[in-house]
């Protein structure tokens, strides 16, 4: 299975905001390849301040390193993502920023093209009633996020990936431990069919030397048996 973990960051939340990067890590089979897909693009709109205090991503910054448009980088990343199972924290919401971009340049919609995995439902459901941010979710499995001073979206991809393969590790291990219980099971050999009375079974007689040295072991424990125990007078 190809799965690629993703993450967003926008101008804010709502109607009419835009994208202004992409972090994705690829995982194949339960390991990360190494792969990944990284772009800032510029929204060509103003970036609230709130959202602003959460990445730390300005329009100027973005003007100044030459941020490309979504549209400059959009079959890239299609190419990145297509026939791979996403896996999102908050996938409503990622999901419909990336779909109001395609929108826009009537390309086709995310789930067209690639299935959705959302770990905050999934993480509803093994924590009911306990906070399933992401922050809370790296405390809960012990994954260090204290290099996490900002949002970032392909750090946070990155932190999904490690949190989503310790959410879903449990399955594995039990599969594993599983199959070692097989293997260590005795295997028996049902002897209910044998016919013994017309079965002749090897006797395998002790030699003269080999009945010789088990005559003289008798001897020596007979001889440890009859002797007295022997105490150290105390002085």
């Amino acid at each position: 299975m190809r799965q690629v973990v993703l993450d967003t960051e926008t101008t804010g939340i709502g109607e009419g905001h835009r994208i202004i990067e992409i972090g994705c890590v690829e995982v194949i089979e339960r390991k990360l390849t190494g792969r990944h897909f990284h772009v800032y693009i510029n929204p060509d709109r103003a970036i609230d301040a709130e959202a602003v205090e959460v990445h730390g991503i300005t329009n100027e910054w973005l003007i100044e390193t030459g941020a490309p448009l979504f549209g400059q980088v959009a079959d890239d990343f299609c190419d990145f993502i297509s026939g791979a199972e996403l896996v999102i924290h908050n996938a409503a919401f990622d999901v419909g920023m990336m779909d109001a971009e395609f929108k826009r340049l009537n390309m086709p919609l995310t789930r067209t093209f690639c299935g959705v995995l959302d770990t905050l439902l999934m993480a509803r459901d093994l924590h009911p009633g306990a906070r399933n941010s992401l922050d809370a979710l790296c405390k809960r499995y012990g994954i260090d996020n204290s290099h996490r001073e900002l949002h970032g979206a392909l750090l946070d991809a990155e932190i999904l990936a490690d949190v989503y393969l310790m959410m879903t590790g449990g399955q594995t291990d039990l599969a594993l431990a599983v199959e070692e219980q097989q293997e260590q099971q005795e295997v028996v050999i049902d002897i209910s069919d044998i016919d013994l009375s017309t079965t002749e079974l090897a006797v395998i007689r002790a030699s003269a030397d080999e009945l010789k040295a088990h005559d003289q072991m008798l001897d020596l424990s007979l001889i440890h048996i009859s002797e007295p125990t022997r105490r150290t007078p105390i002085s």
